[in-house]
């Protein structure tokens, strides 16, 4: 076994990346306070072929310091918008008929793996590291997704919430597993 160079790998280019057909997922960013966390749903979007990213309120935008130290370029291949209000993005993709899902531990909610993939574009929203998703966006949400936790904290970076959302719905429409 051996780790692959660069070569190996065969990336696309920025531009290429851009005509490929894109996974039917958006993220939503409702007040993401660290540009870090911005920047890593850059690169995990990137990562997935992702729709969109929506930033919203004090998410941070690019180009900015931060974003670009953990995105490493994926802000210039993946489309993003701002909205200065959550409700906003949401209506946007609301209008666009994708069906909106709150990343959240809320009453209702369903559990990540039980999630069923709906004949449509899905939106996924990820909260303030602090305060998580707004009442005002959770009850404008269609349906709310909850990470099972076991440990003591019931809490995760919103870096590895991404992660592991993305992936377990990626895996669900692309792989059908």
């Amino acid at each position: 076994m051996h780790k692959k160079s660069m070569s190996e790998l065969d990336r696309l280019s920025s531009e290429a990346f851009k005509d490929i057909e894109k996974t039917p997922l958006v993220l939503i960013l409702d007040n993401v306070r660290s540009a870090l966390n911005v920047g890593s749903a850059f690169r995990t979007a990137d990562a997935f072929a992702l729709d969109t990213i929506a930033l919203c309120g004090i998410s941070a935008q690019p180009p900015h310091r931060e974003i670009l130290k953990t995105a490493l370029g994926a802000e210039q291949s993946v489309d993003w918008l701002y909205f200065a209000e959550t409700v906003d993005a949401v209506a946007h993709y609301k209008a666009k008929d994708f069906y909106i899902c709150s990343v959240e531990q809320a009453d209702g909610s369903v559990l990540l793996q039980d999630f069923v993939w709906p004949d449509k574009g899905v939106c996924i929203i990820f909260g303030n590291e602090v305060d998580g998703i707004s009442d005002e966006v959770l009850k404008i949400s269609d349906a709310c997704i909850e990470i099972p936790q076991f440990g003591t904290k019931h809490s995760l970076n919103i870096s590895v919430s991404m992660g592991i959302v993305i992936w377990e719905l990626f895996r669900k429409l692309k792989l059908g597993k």
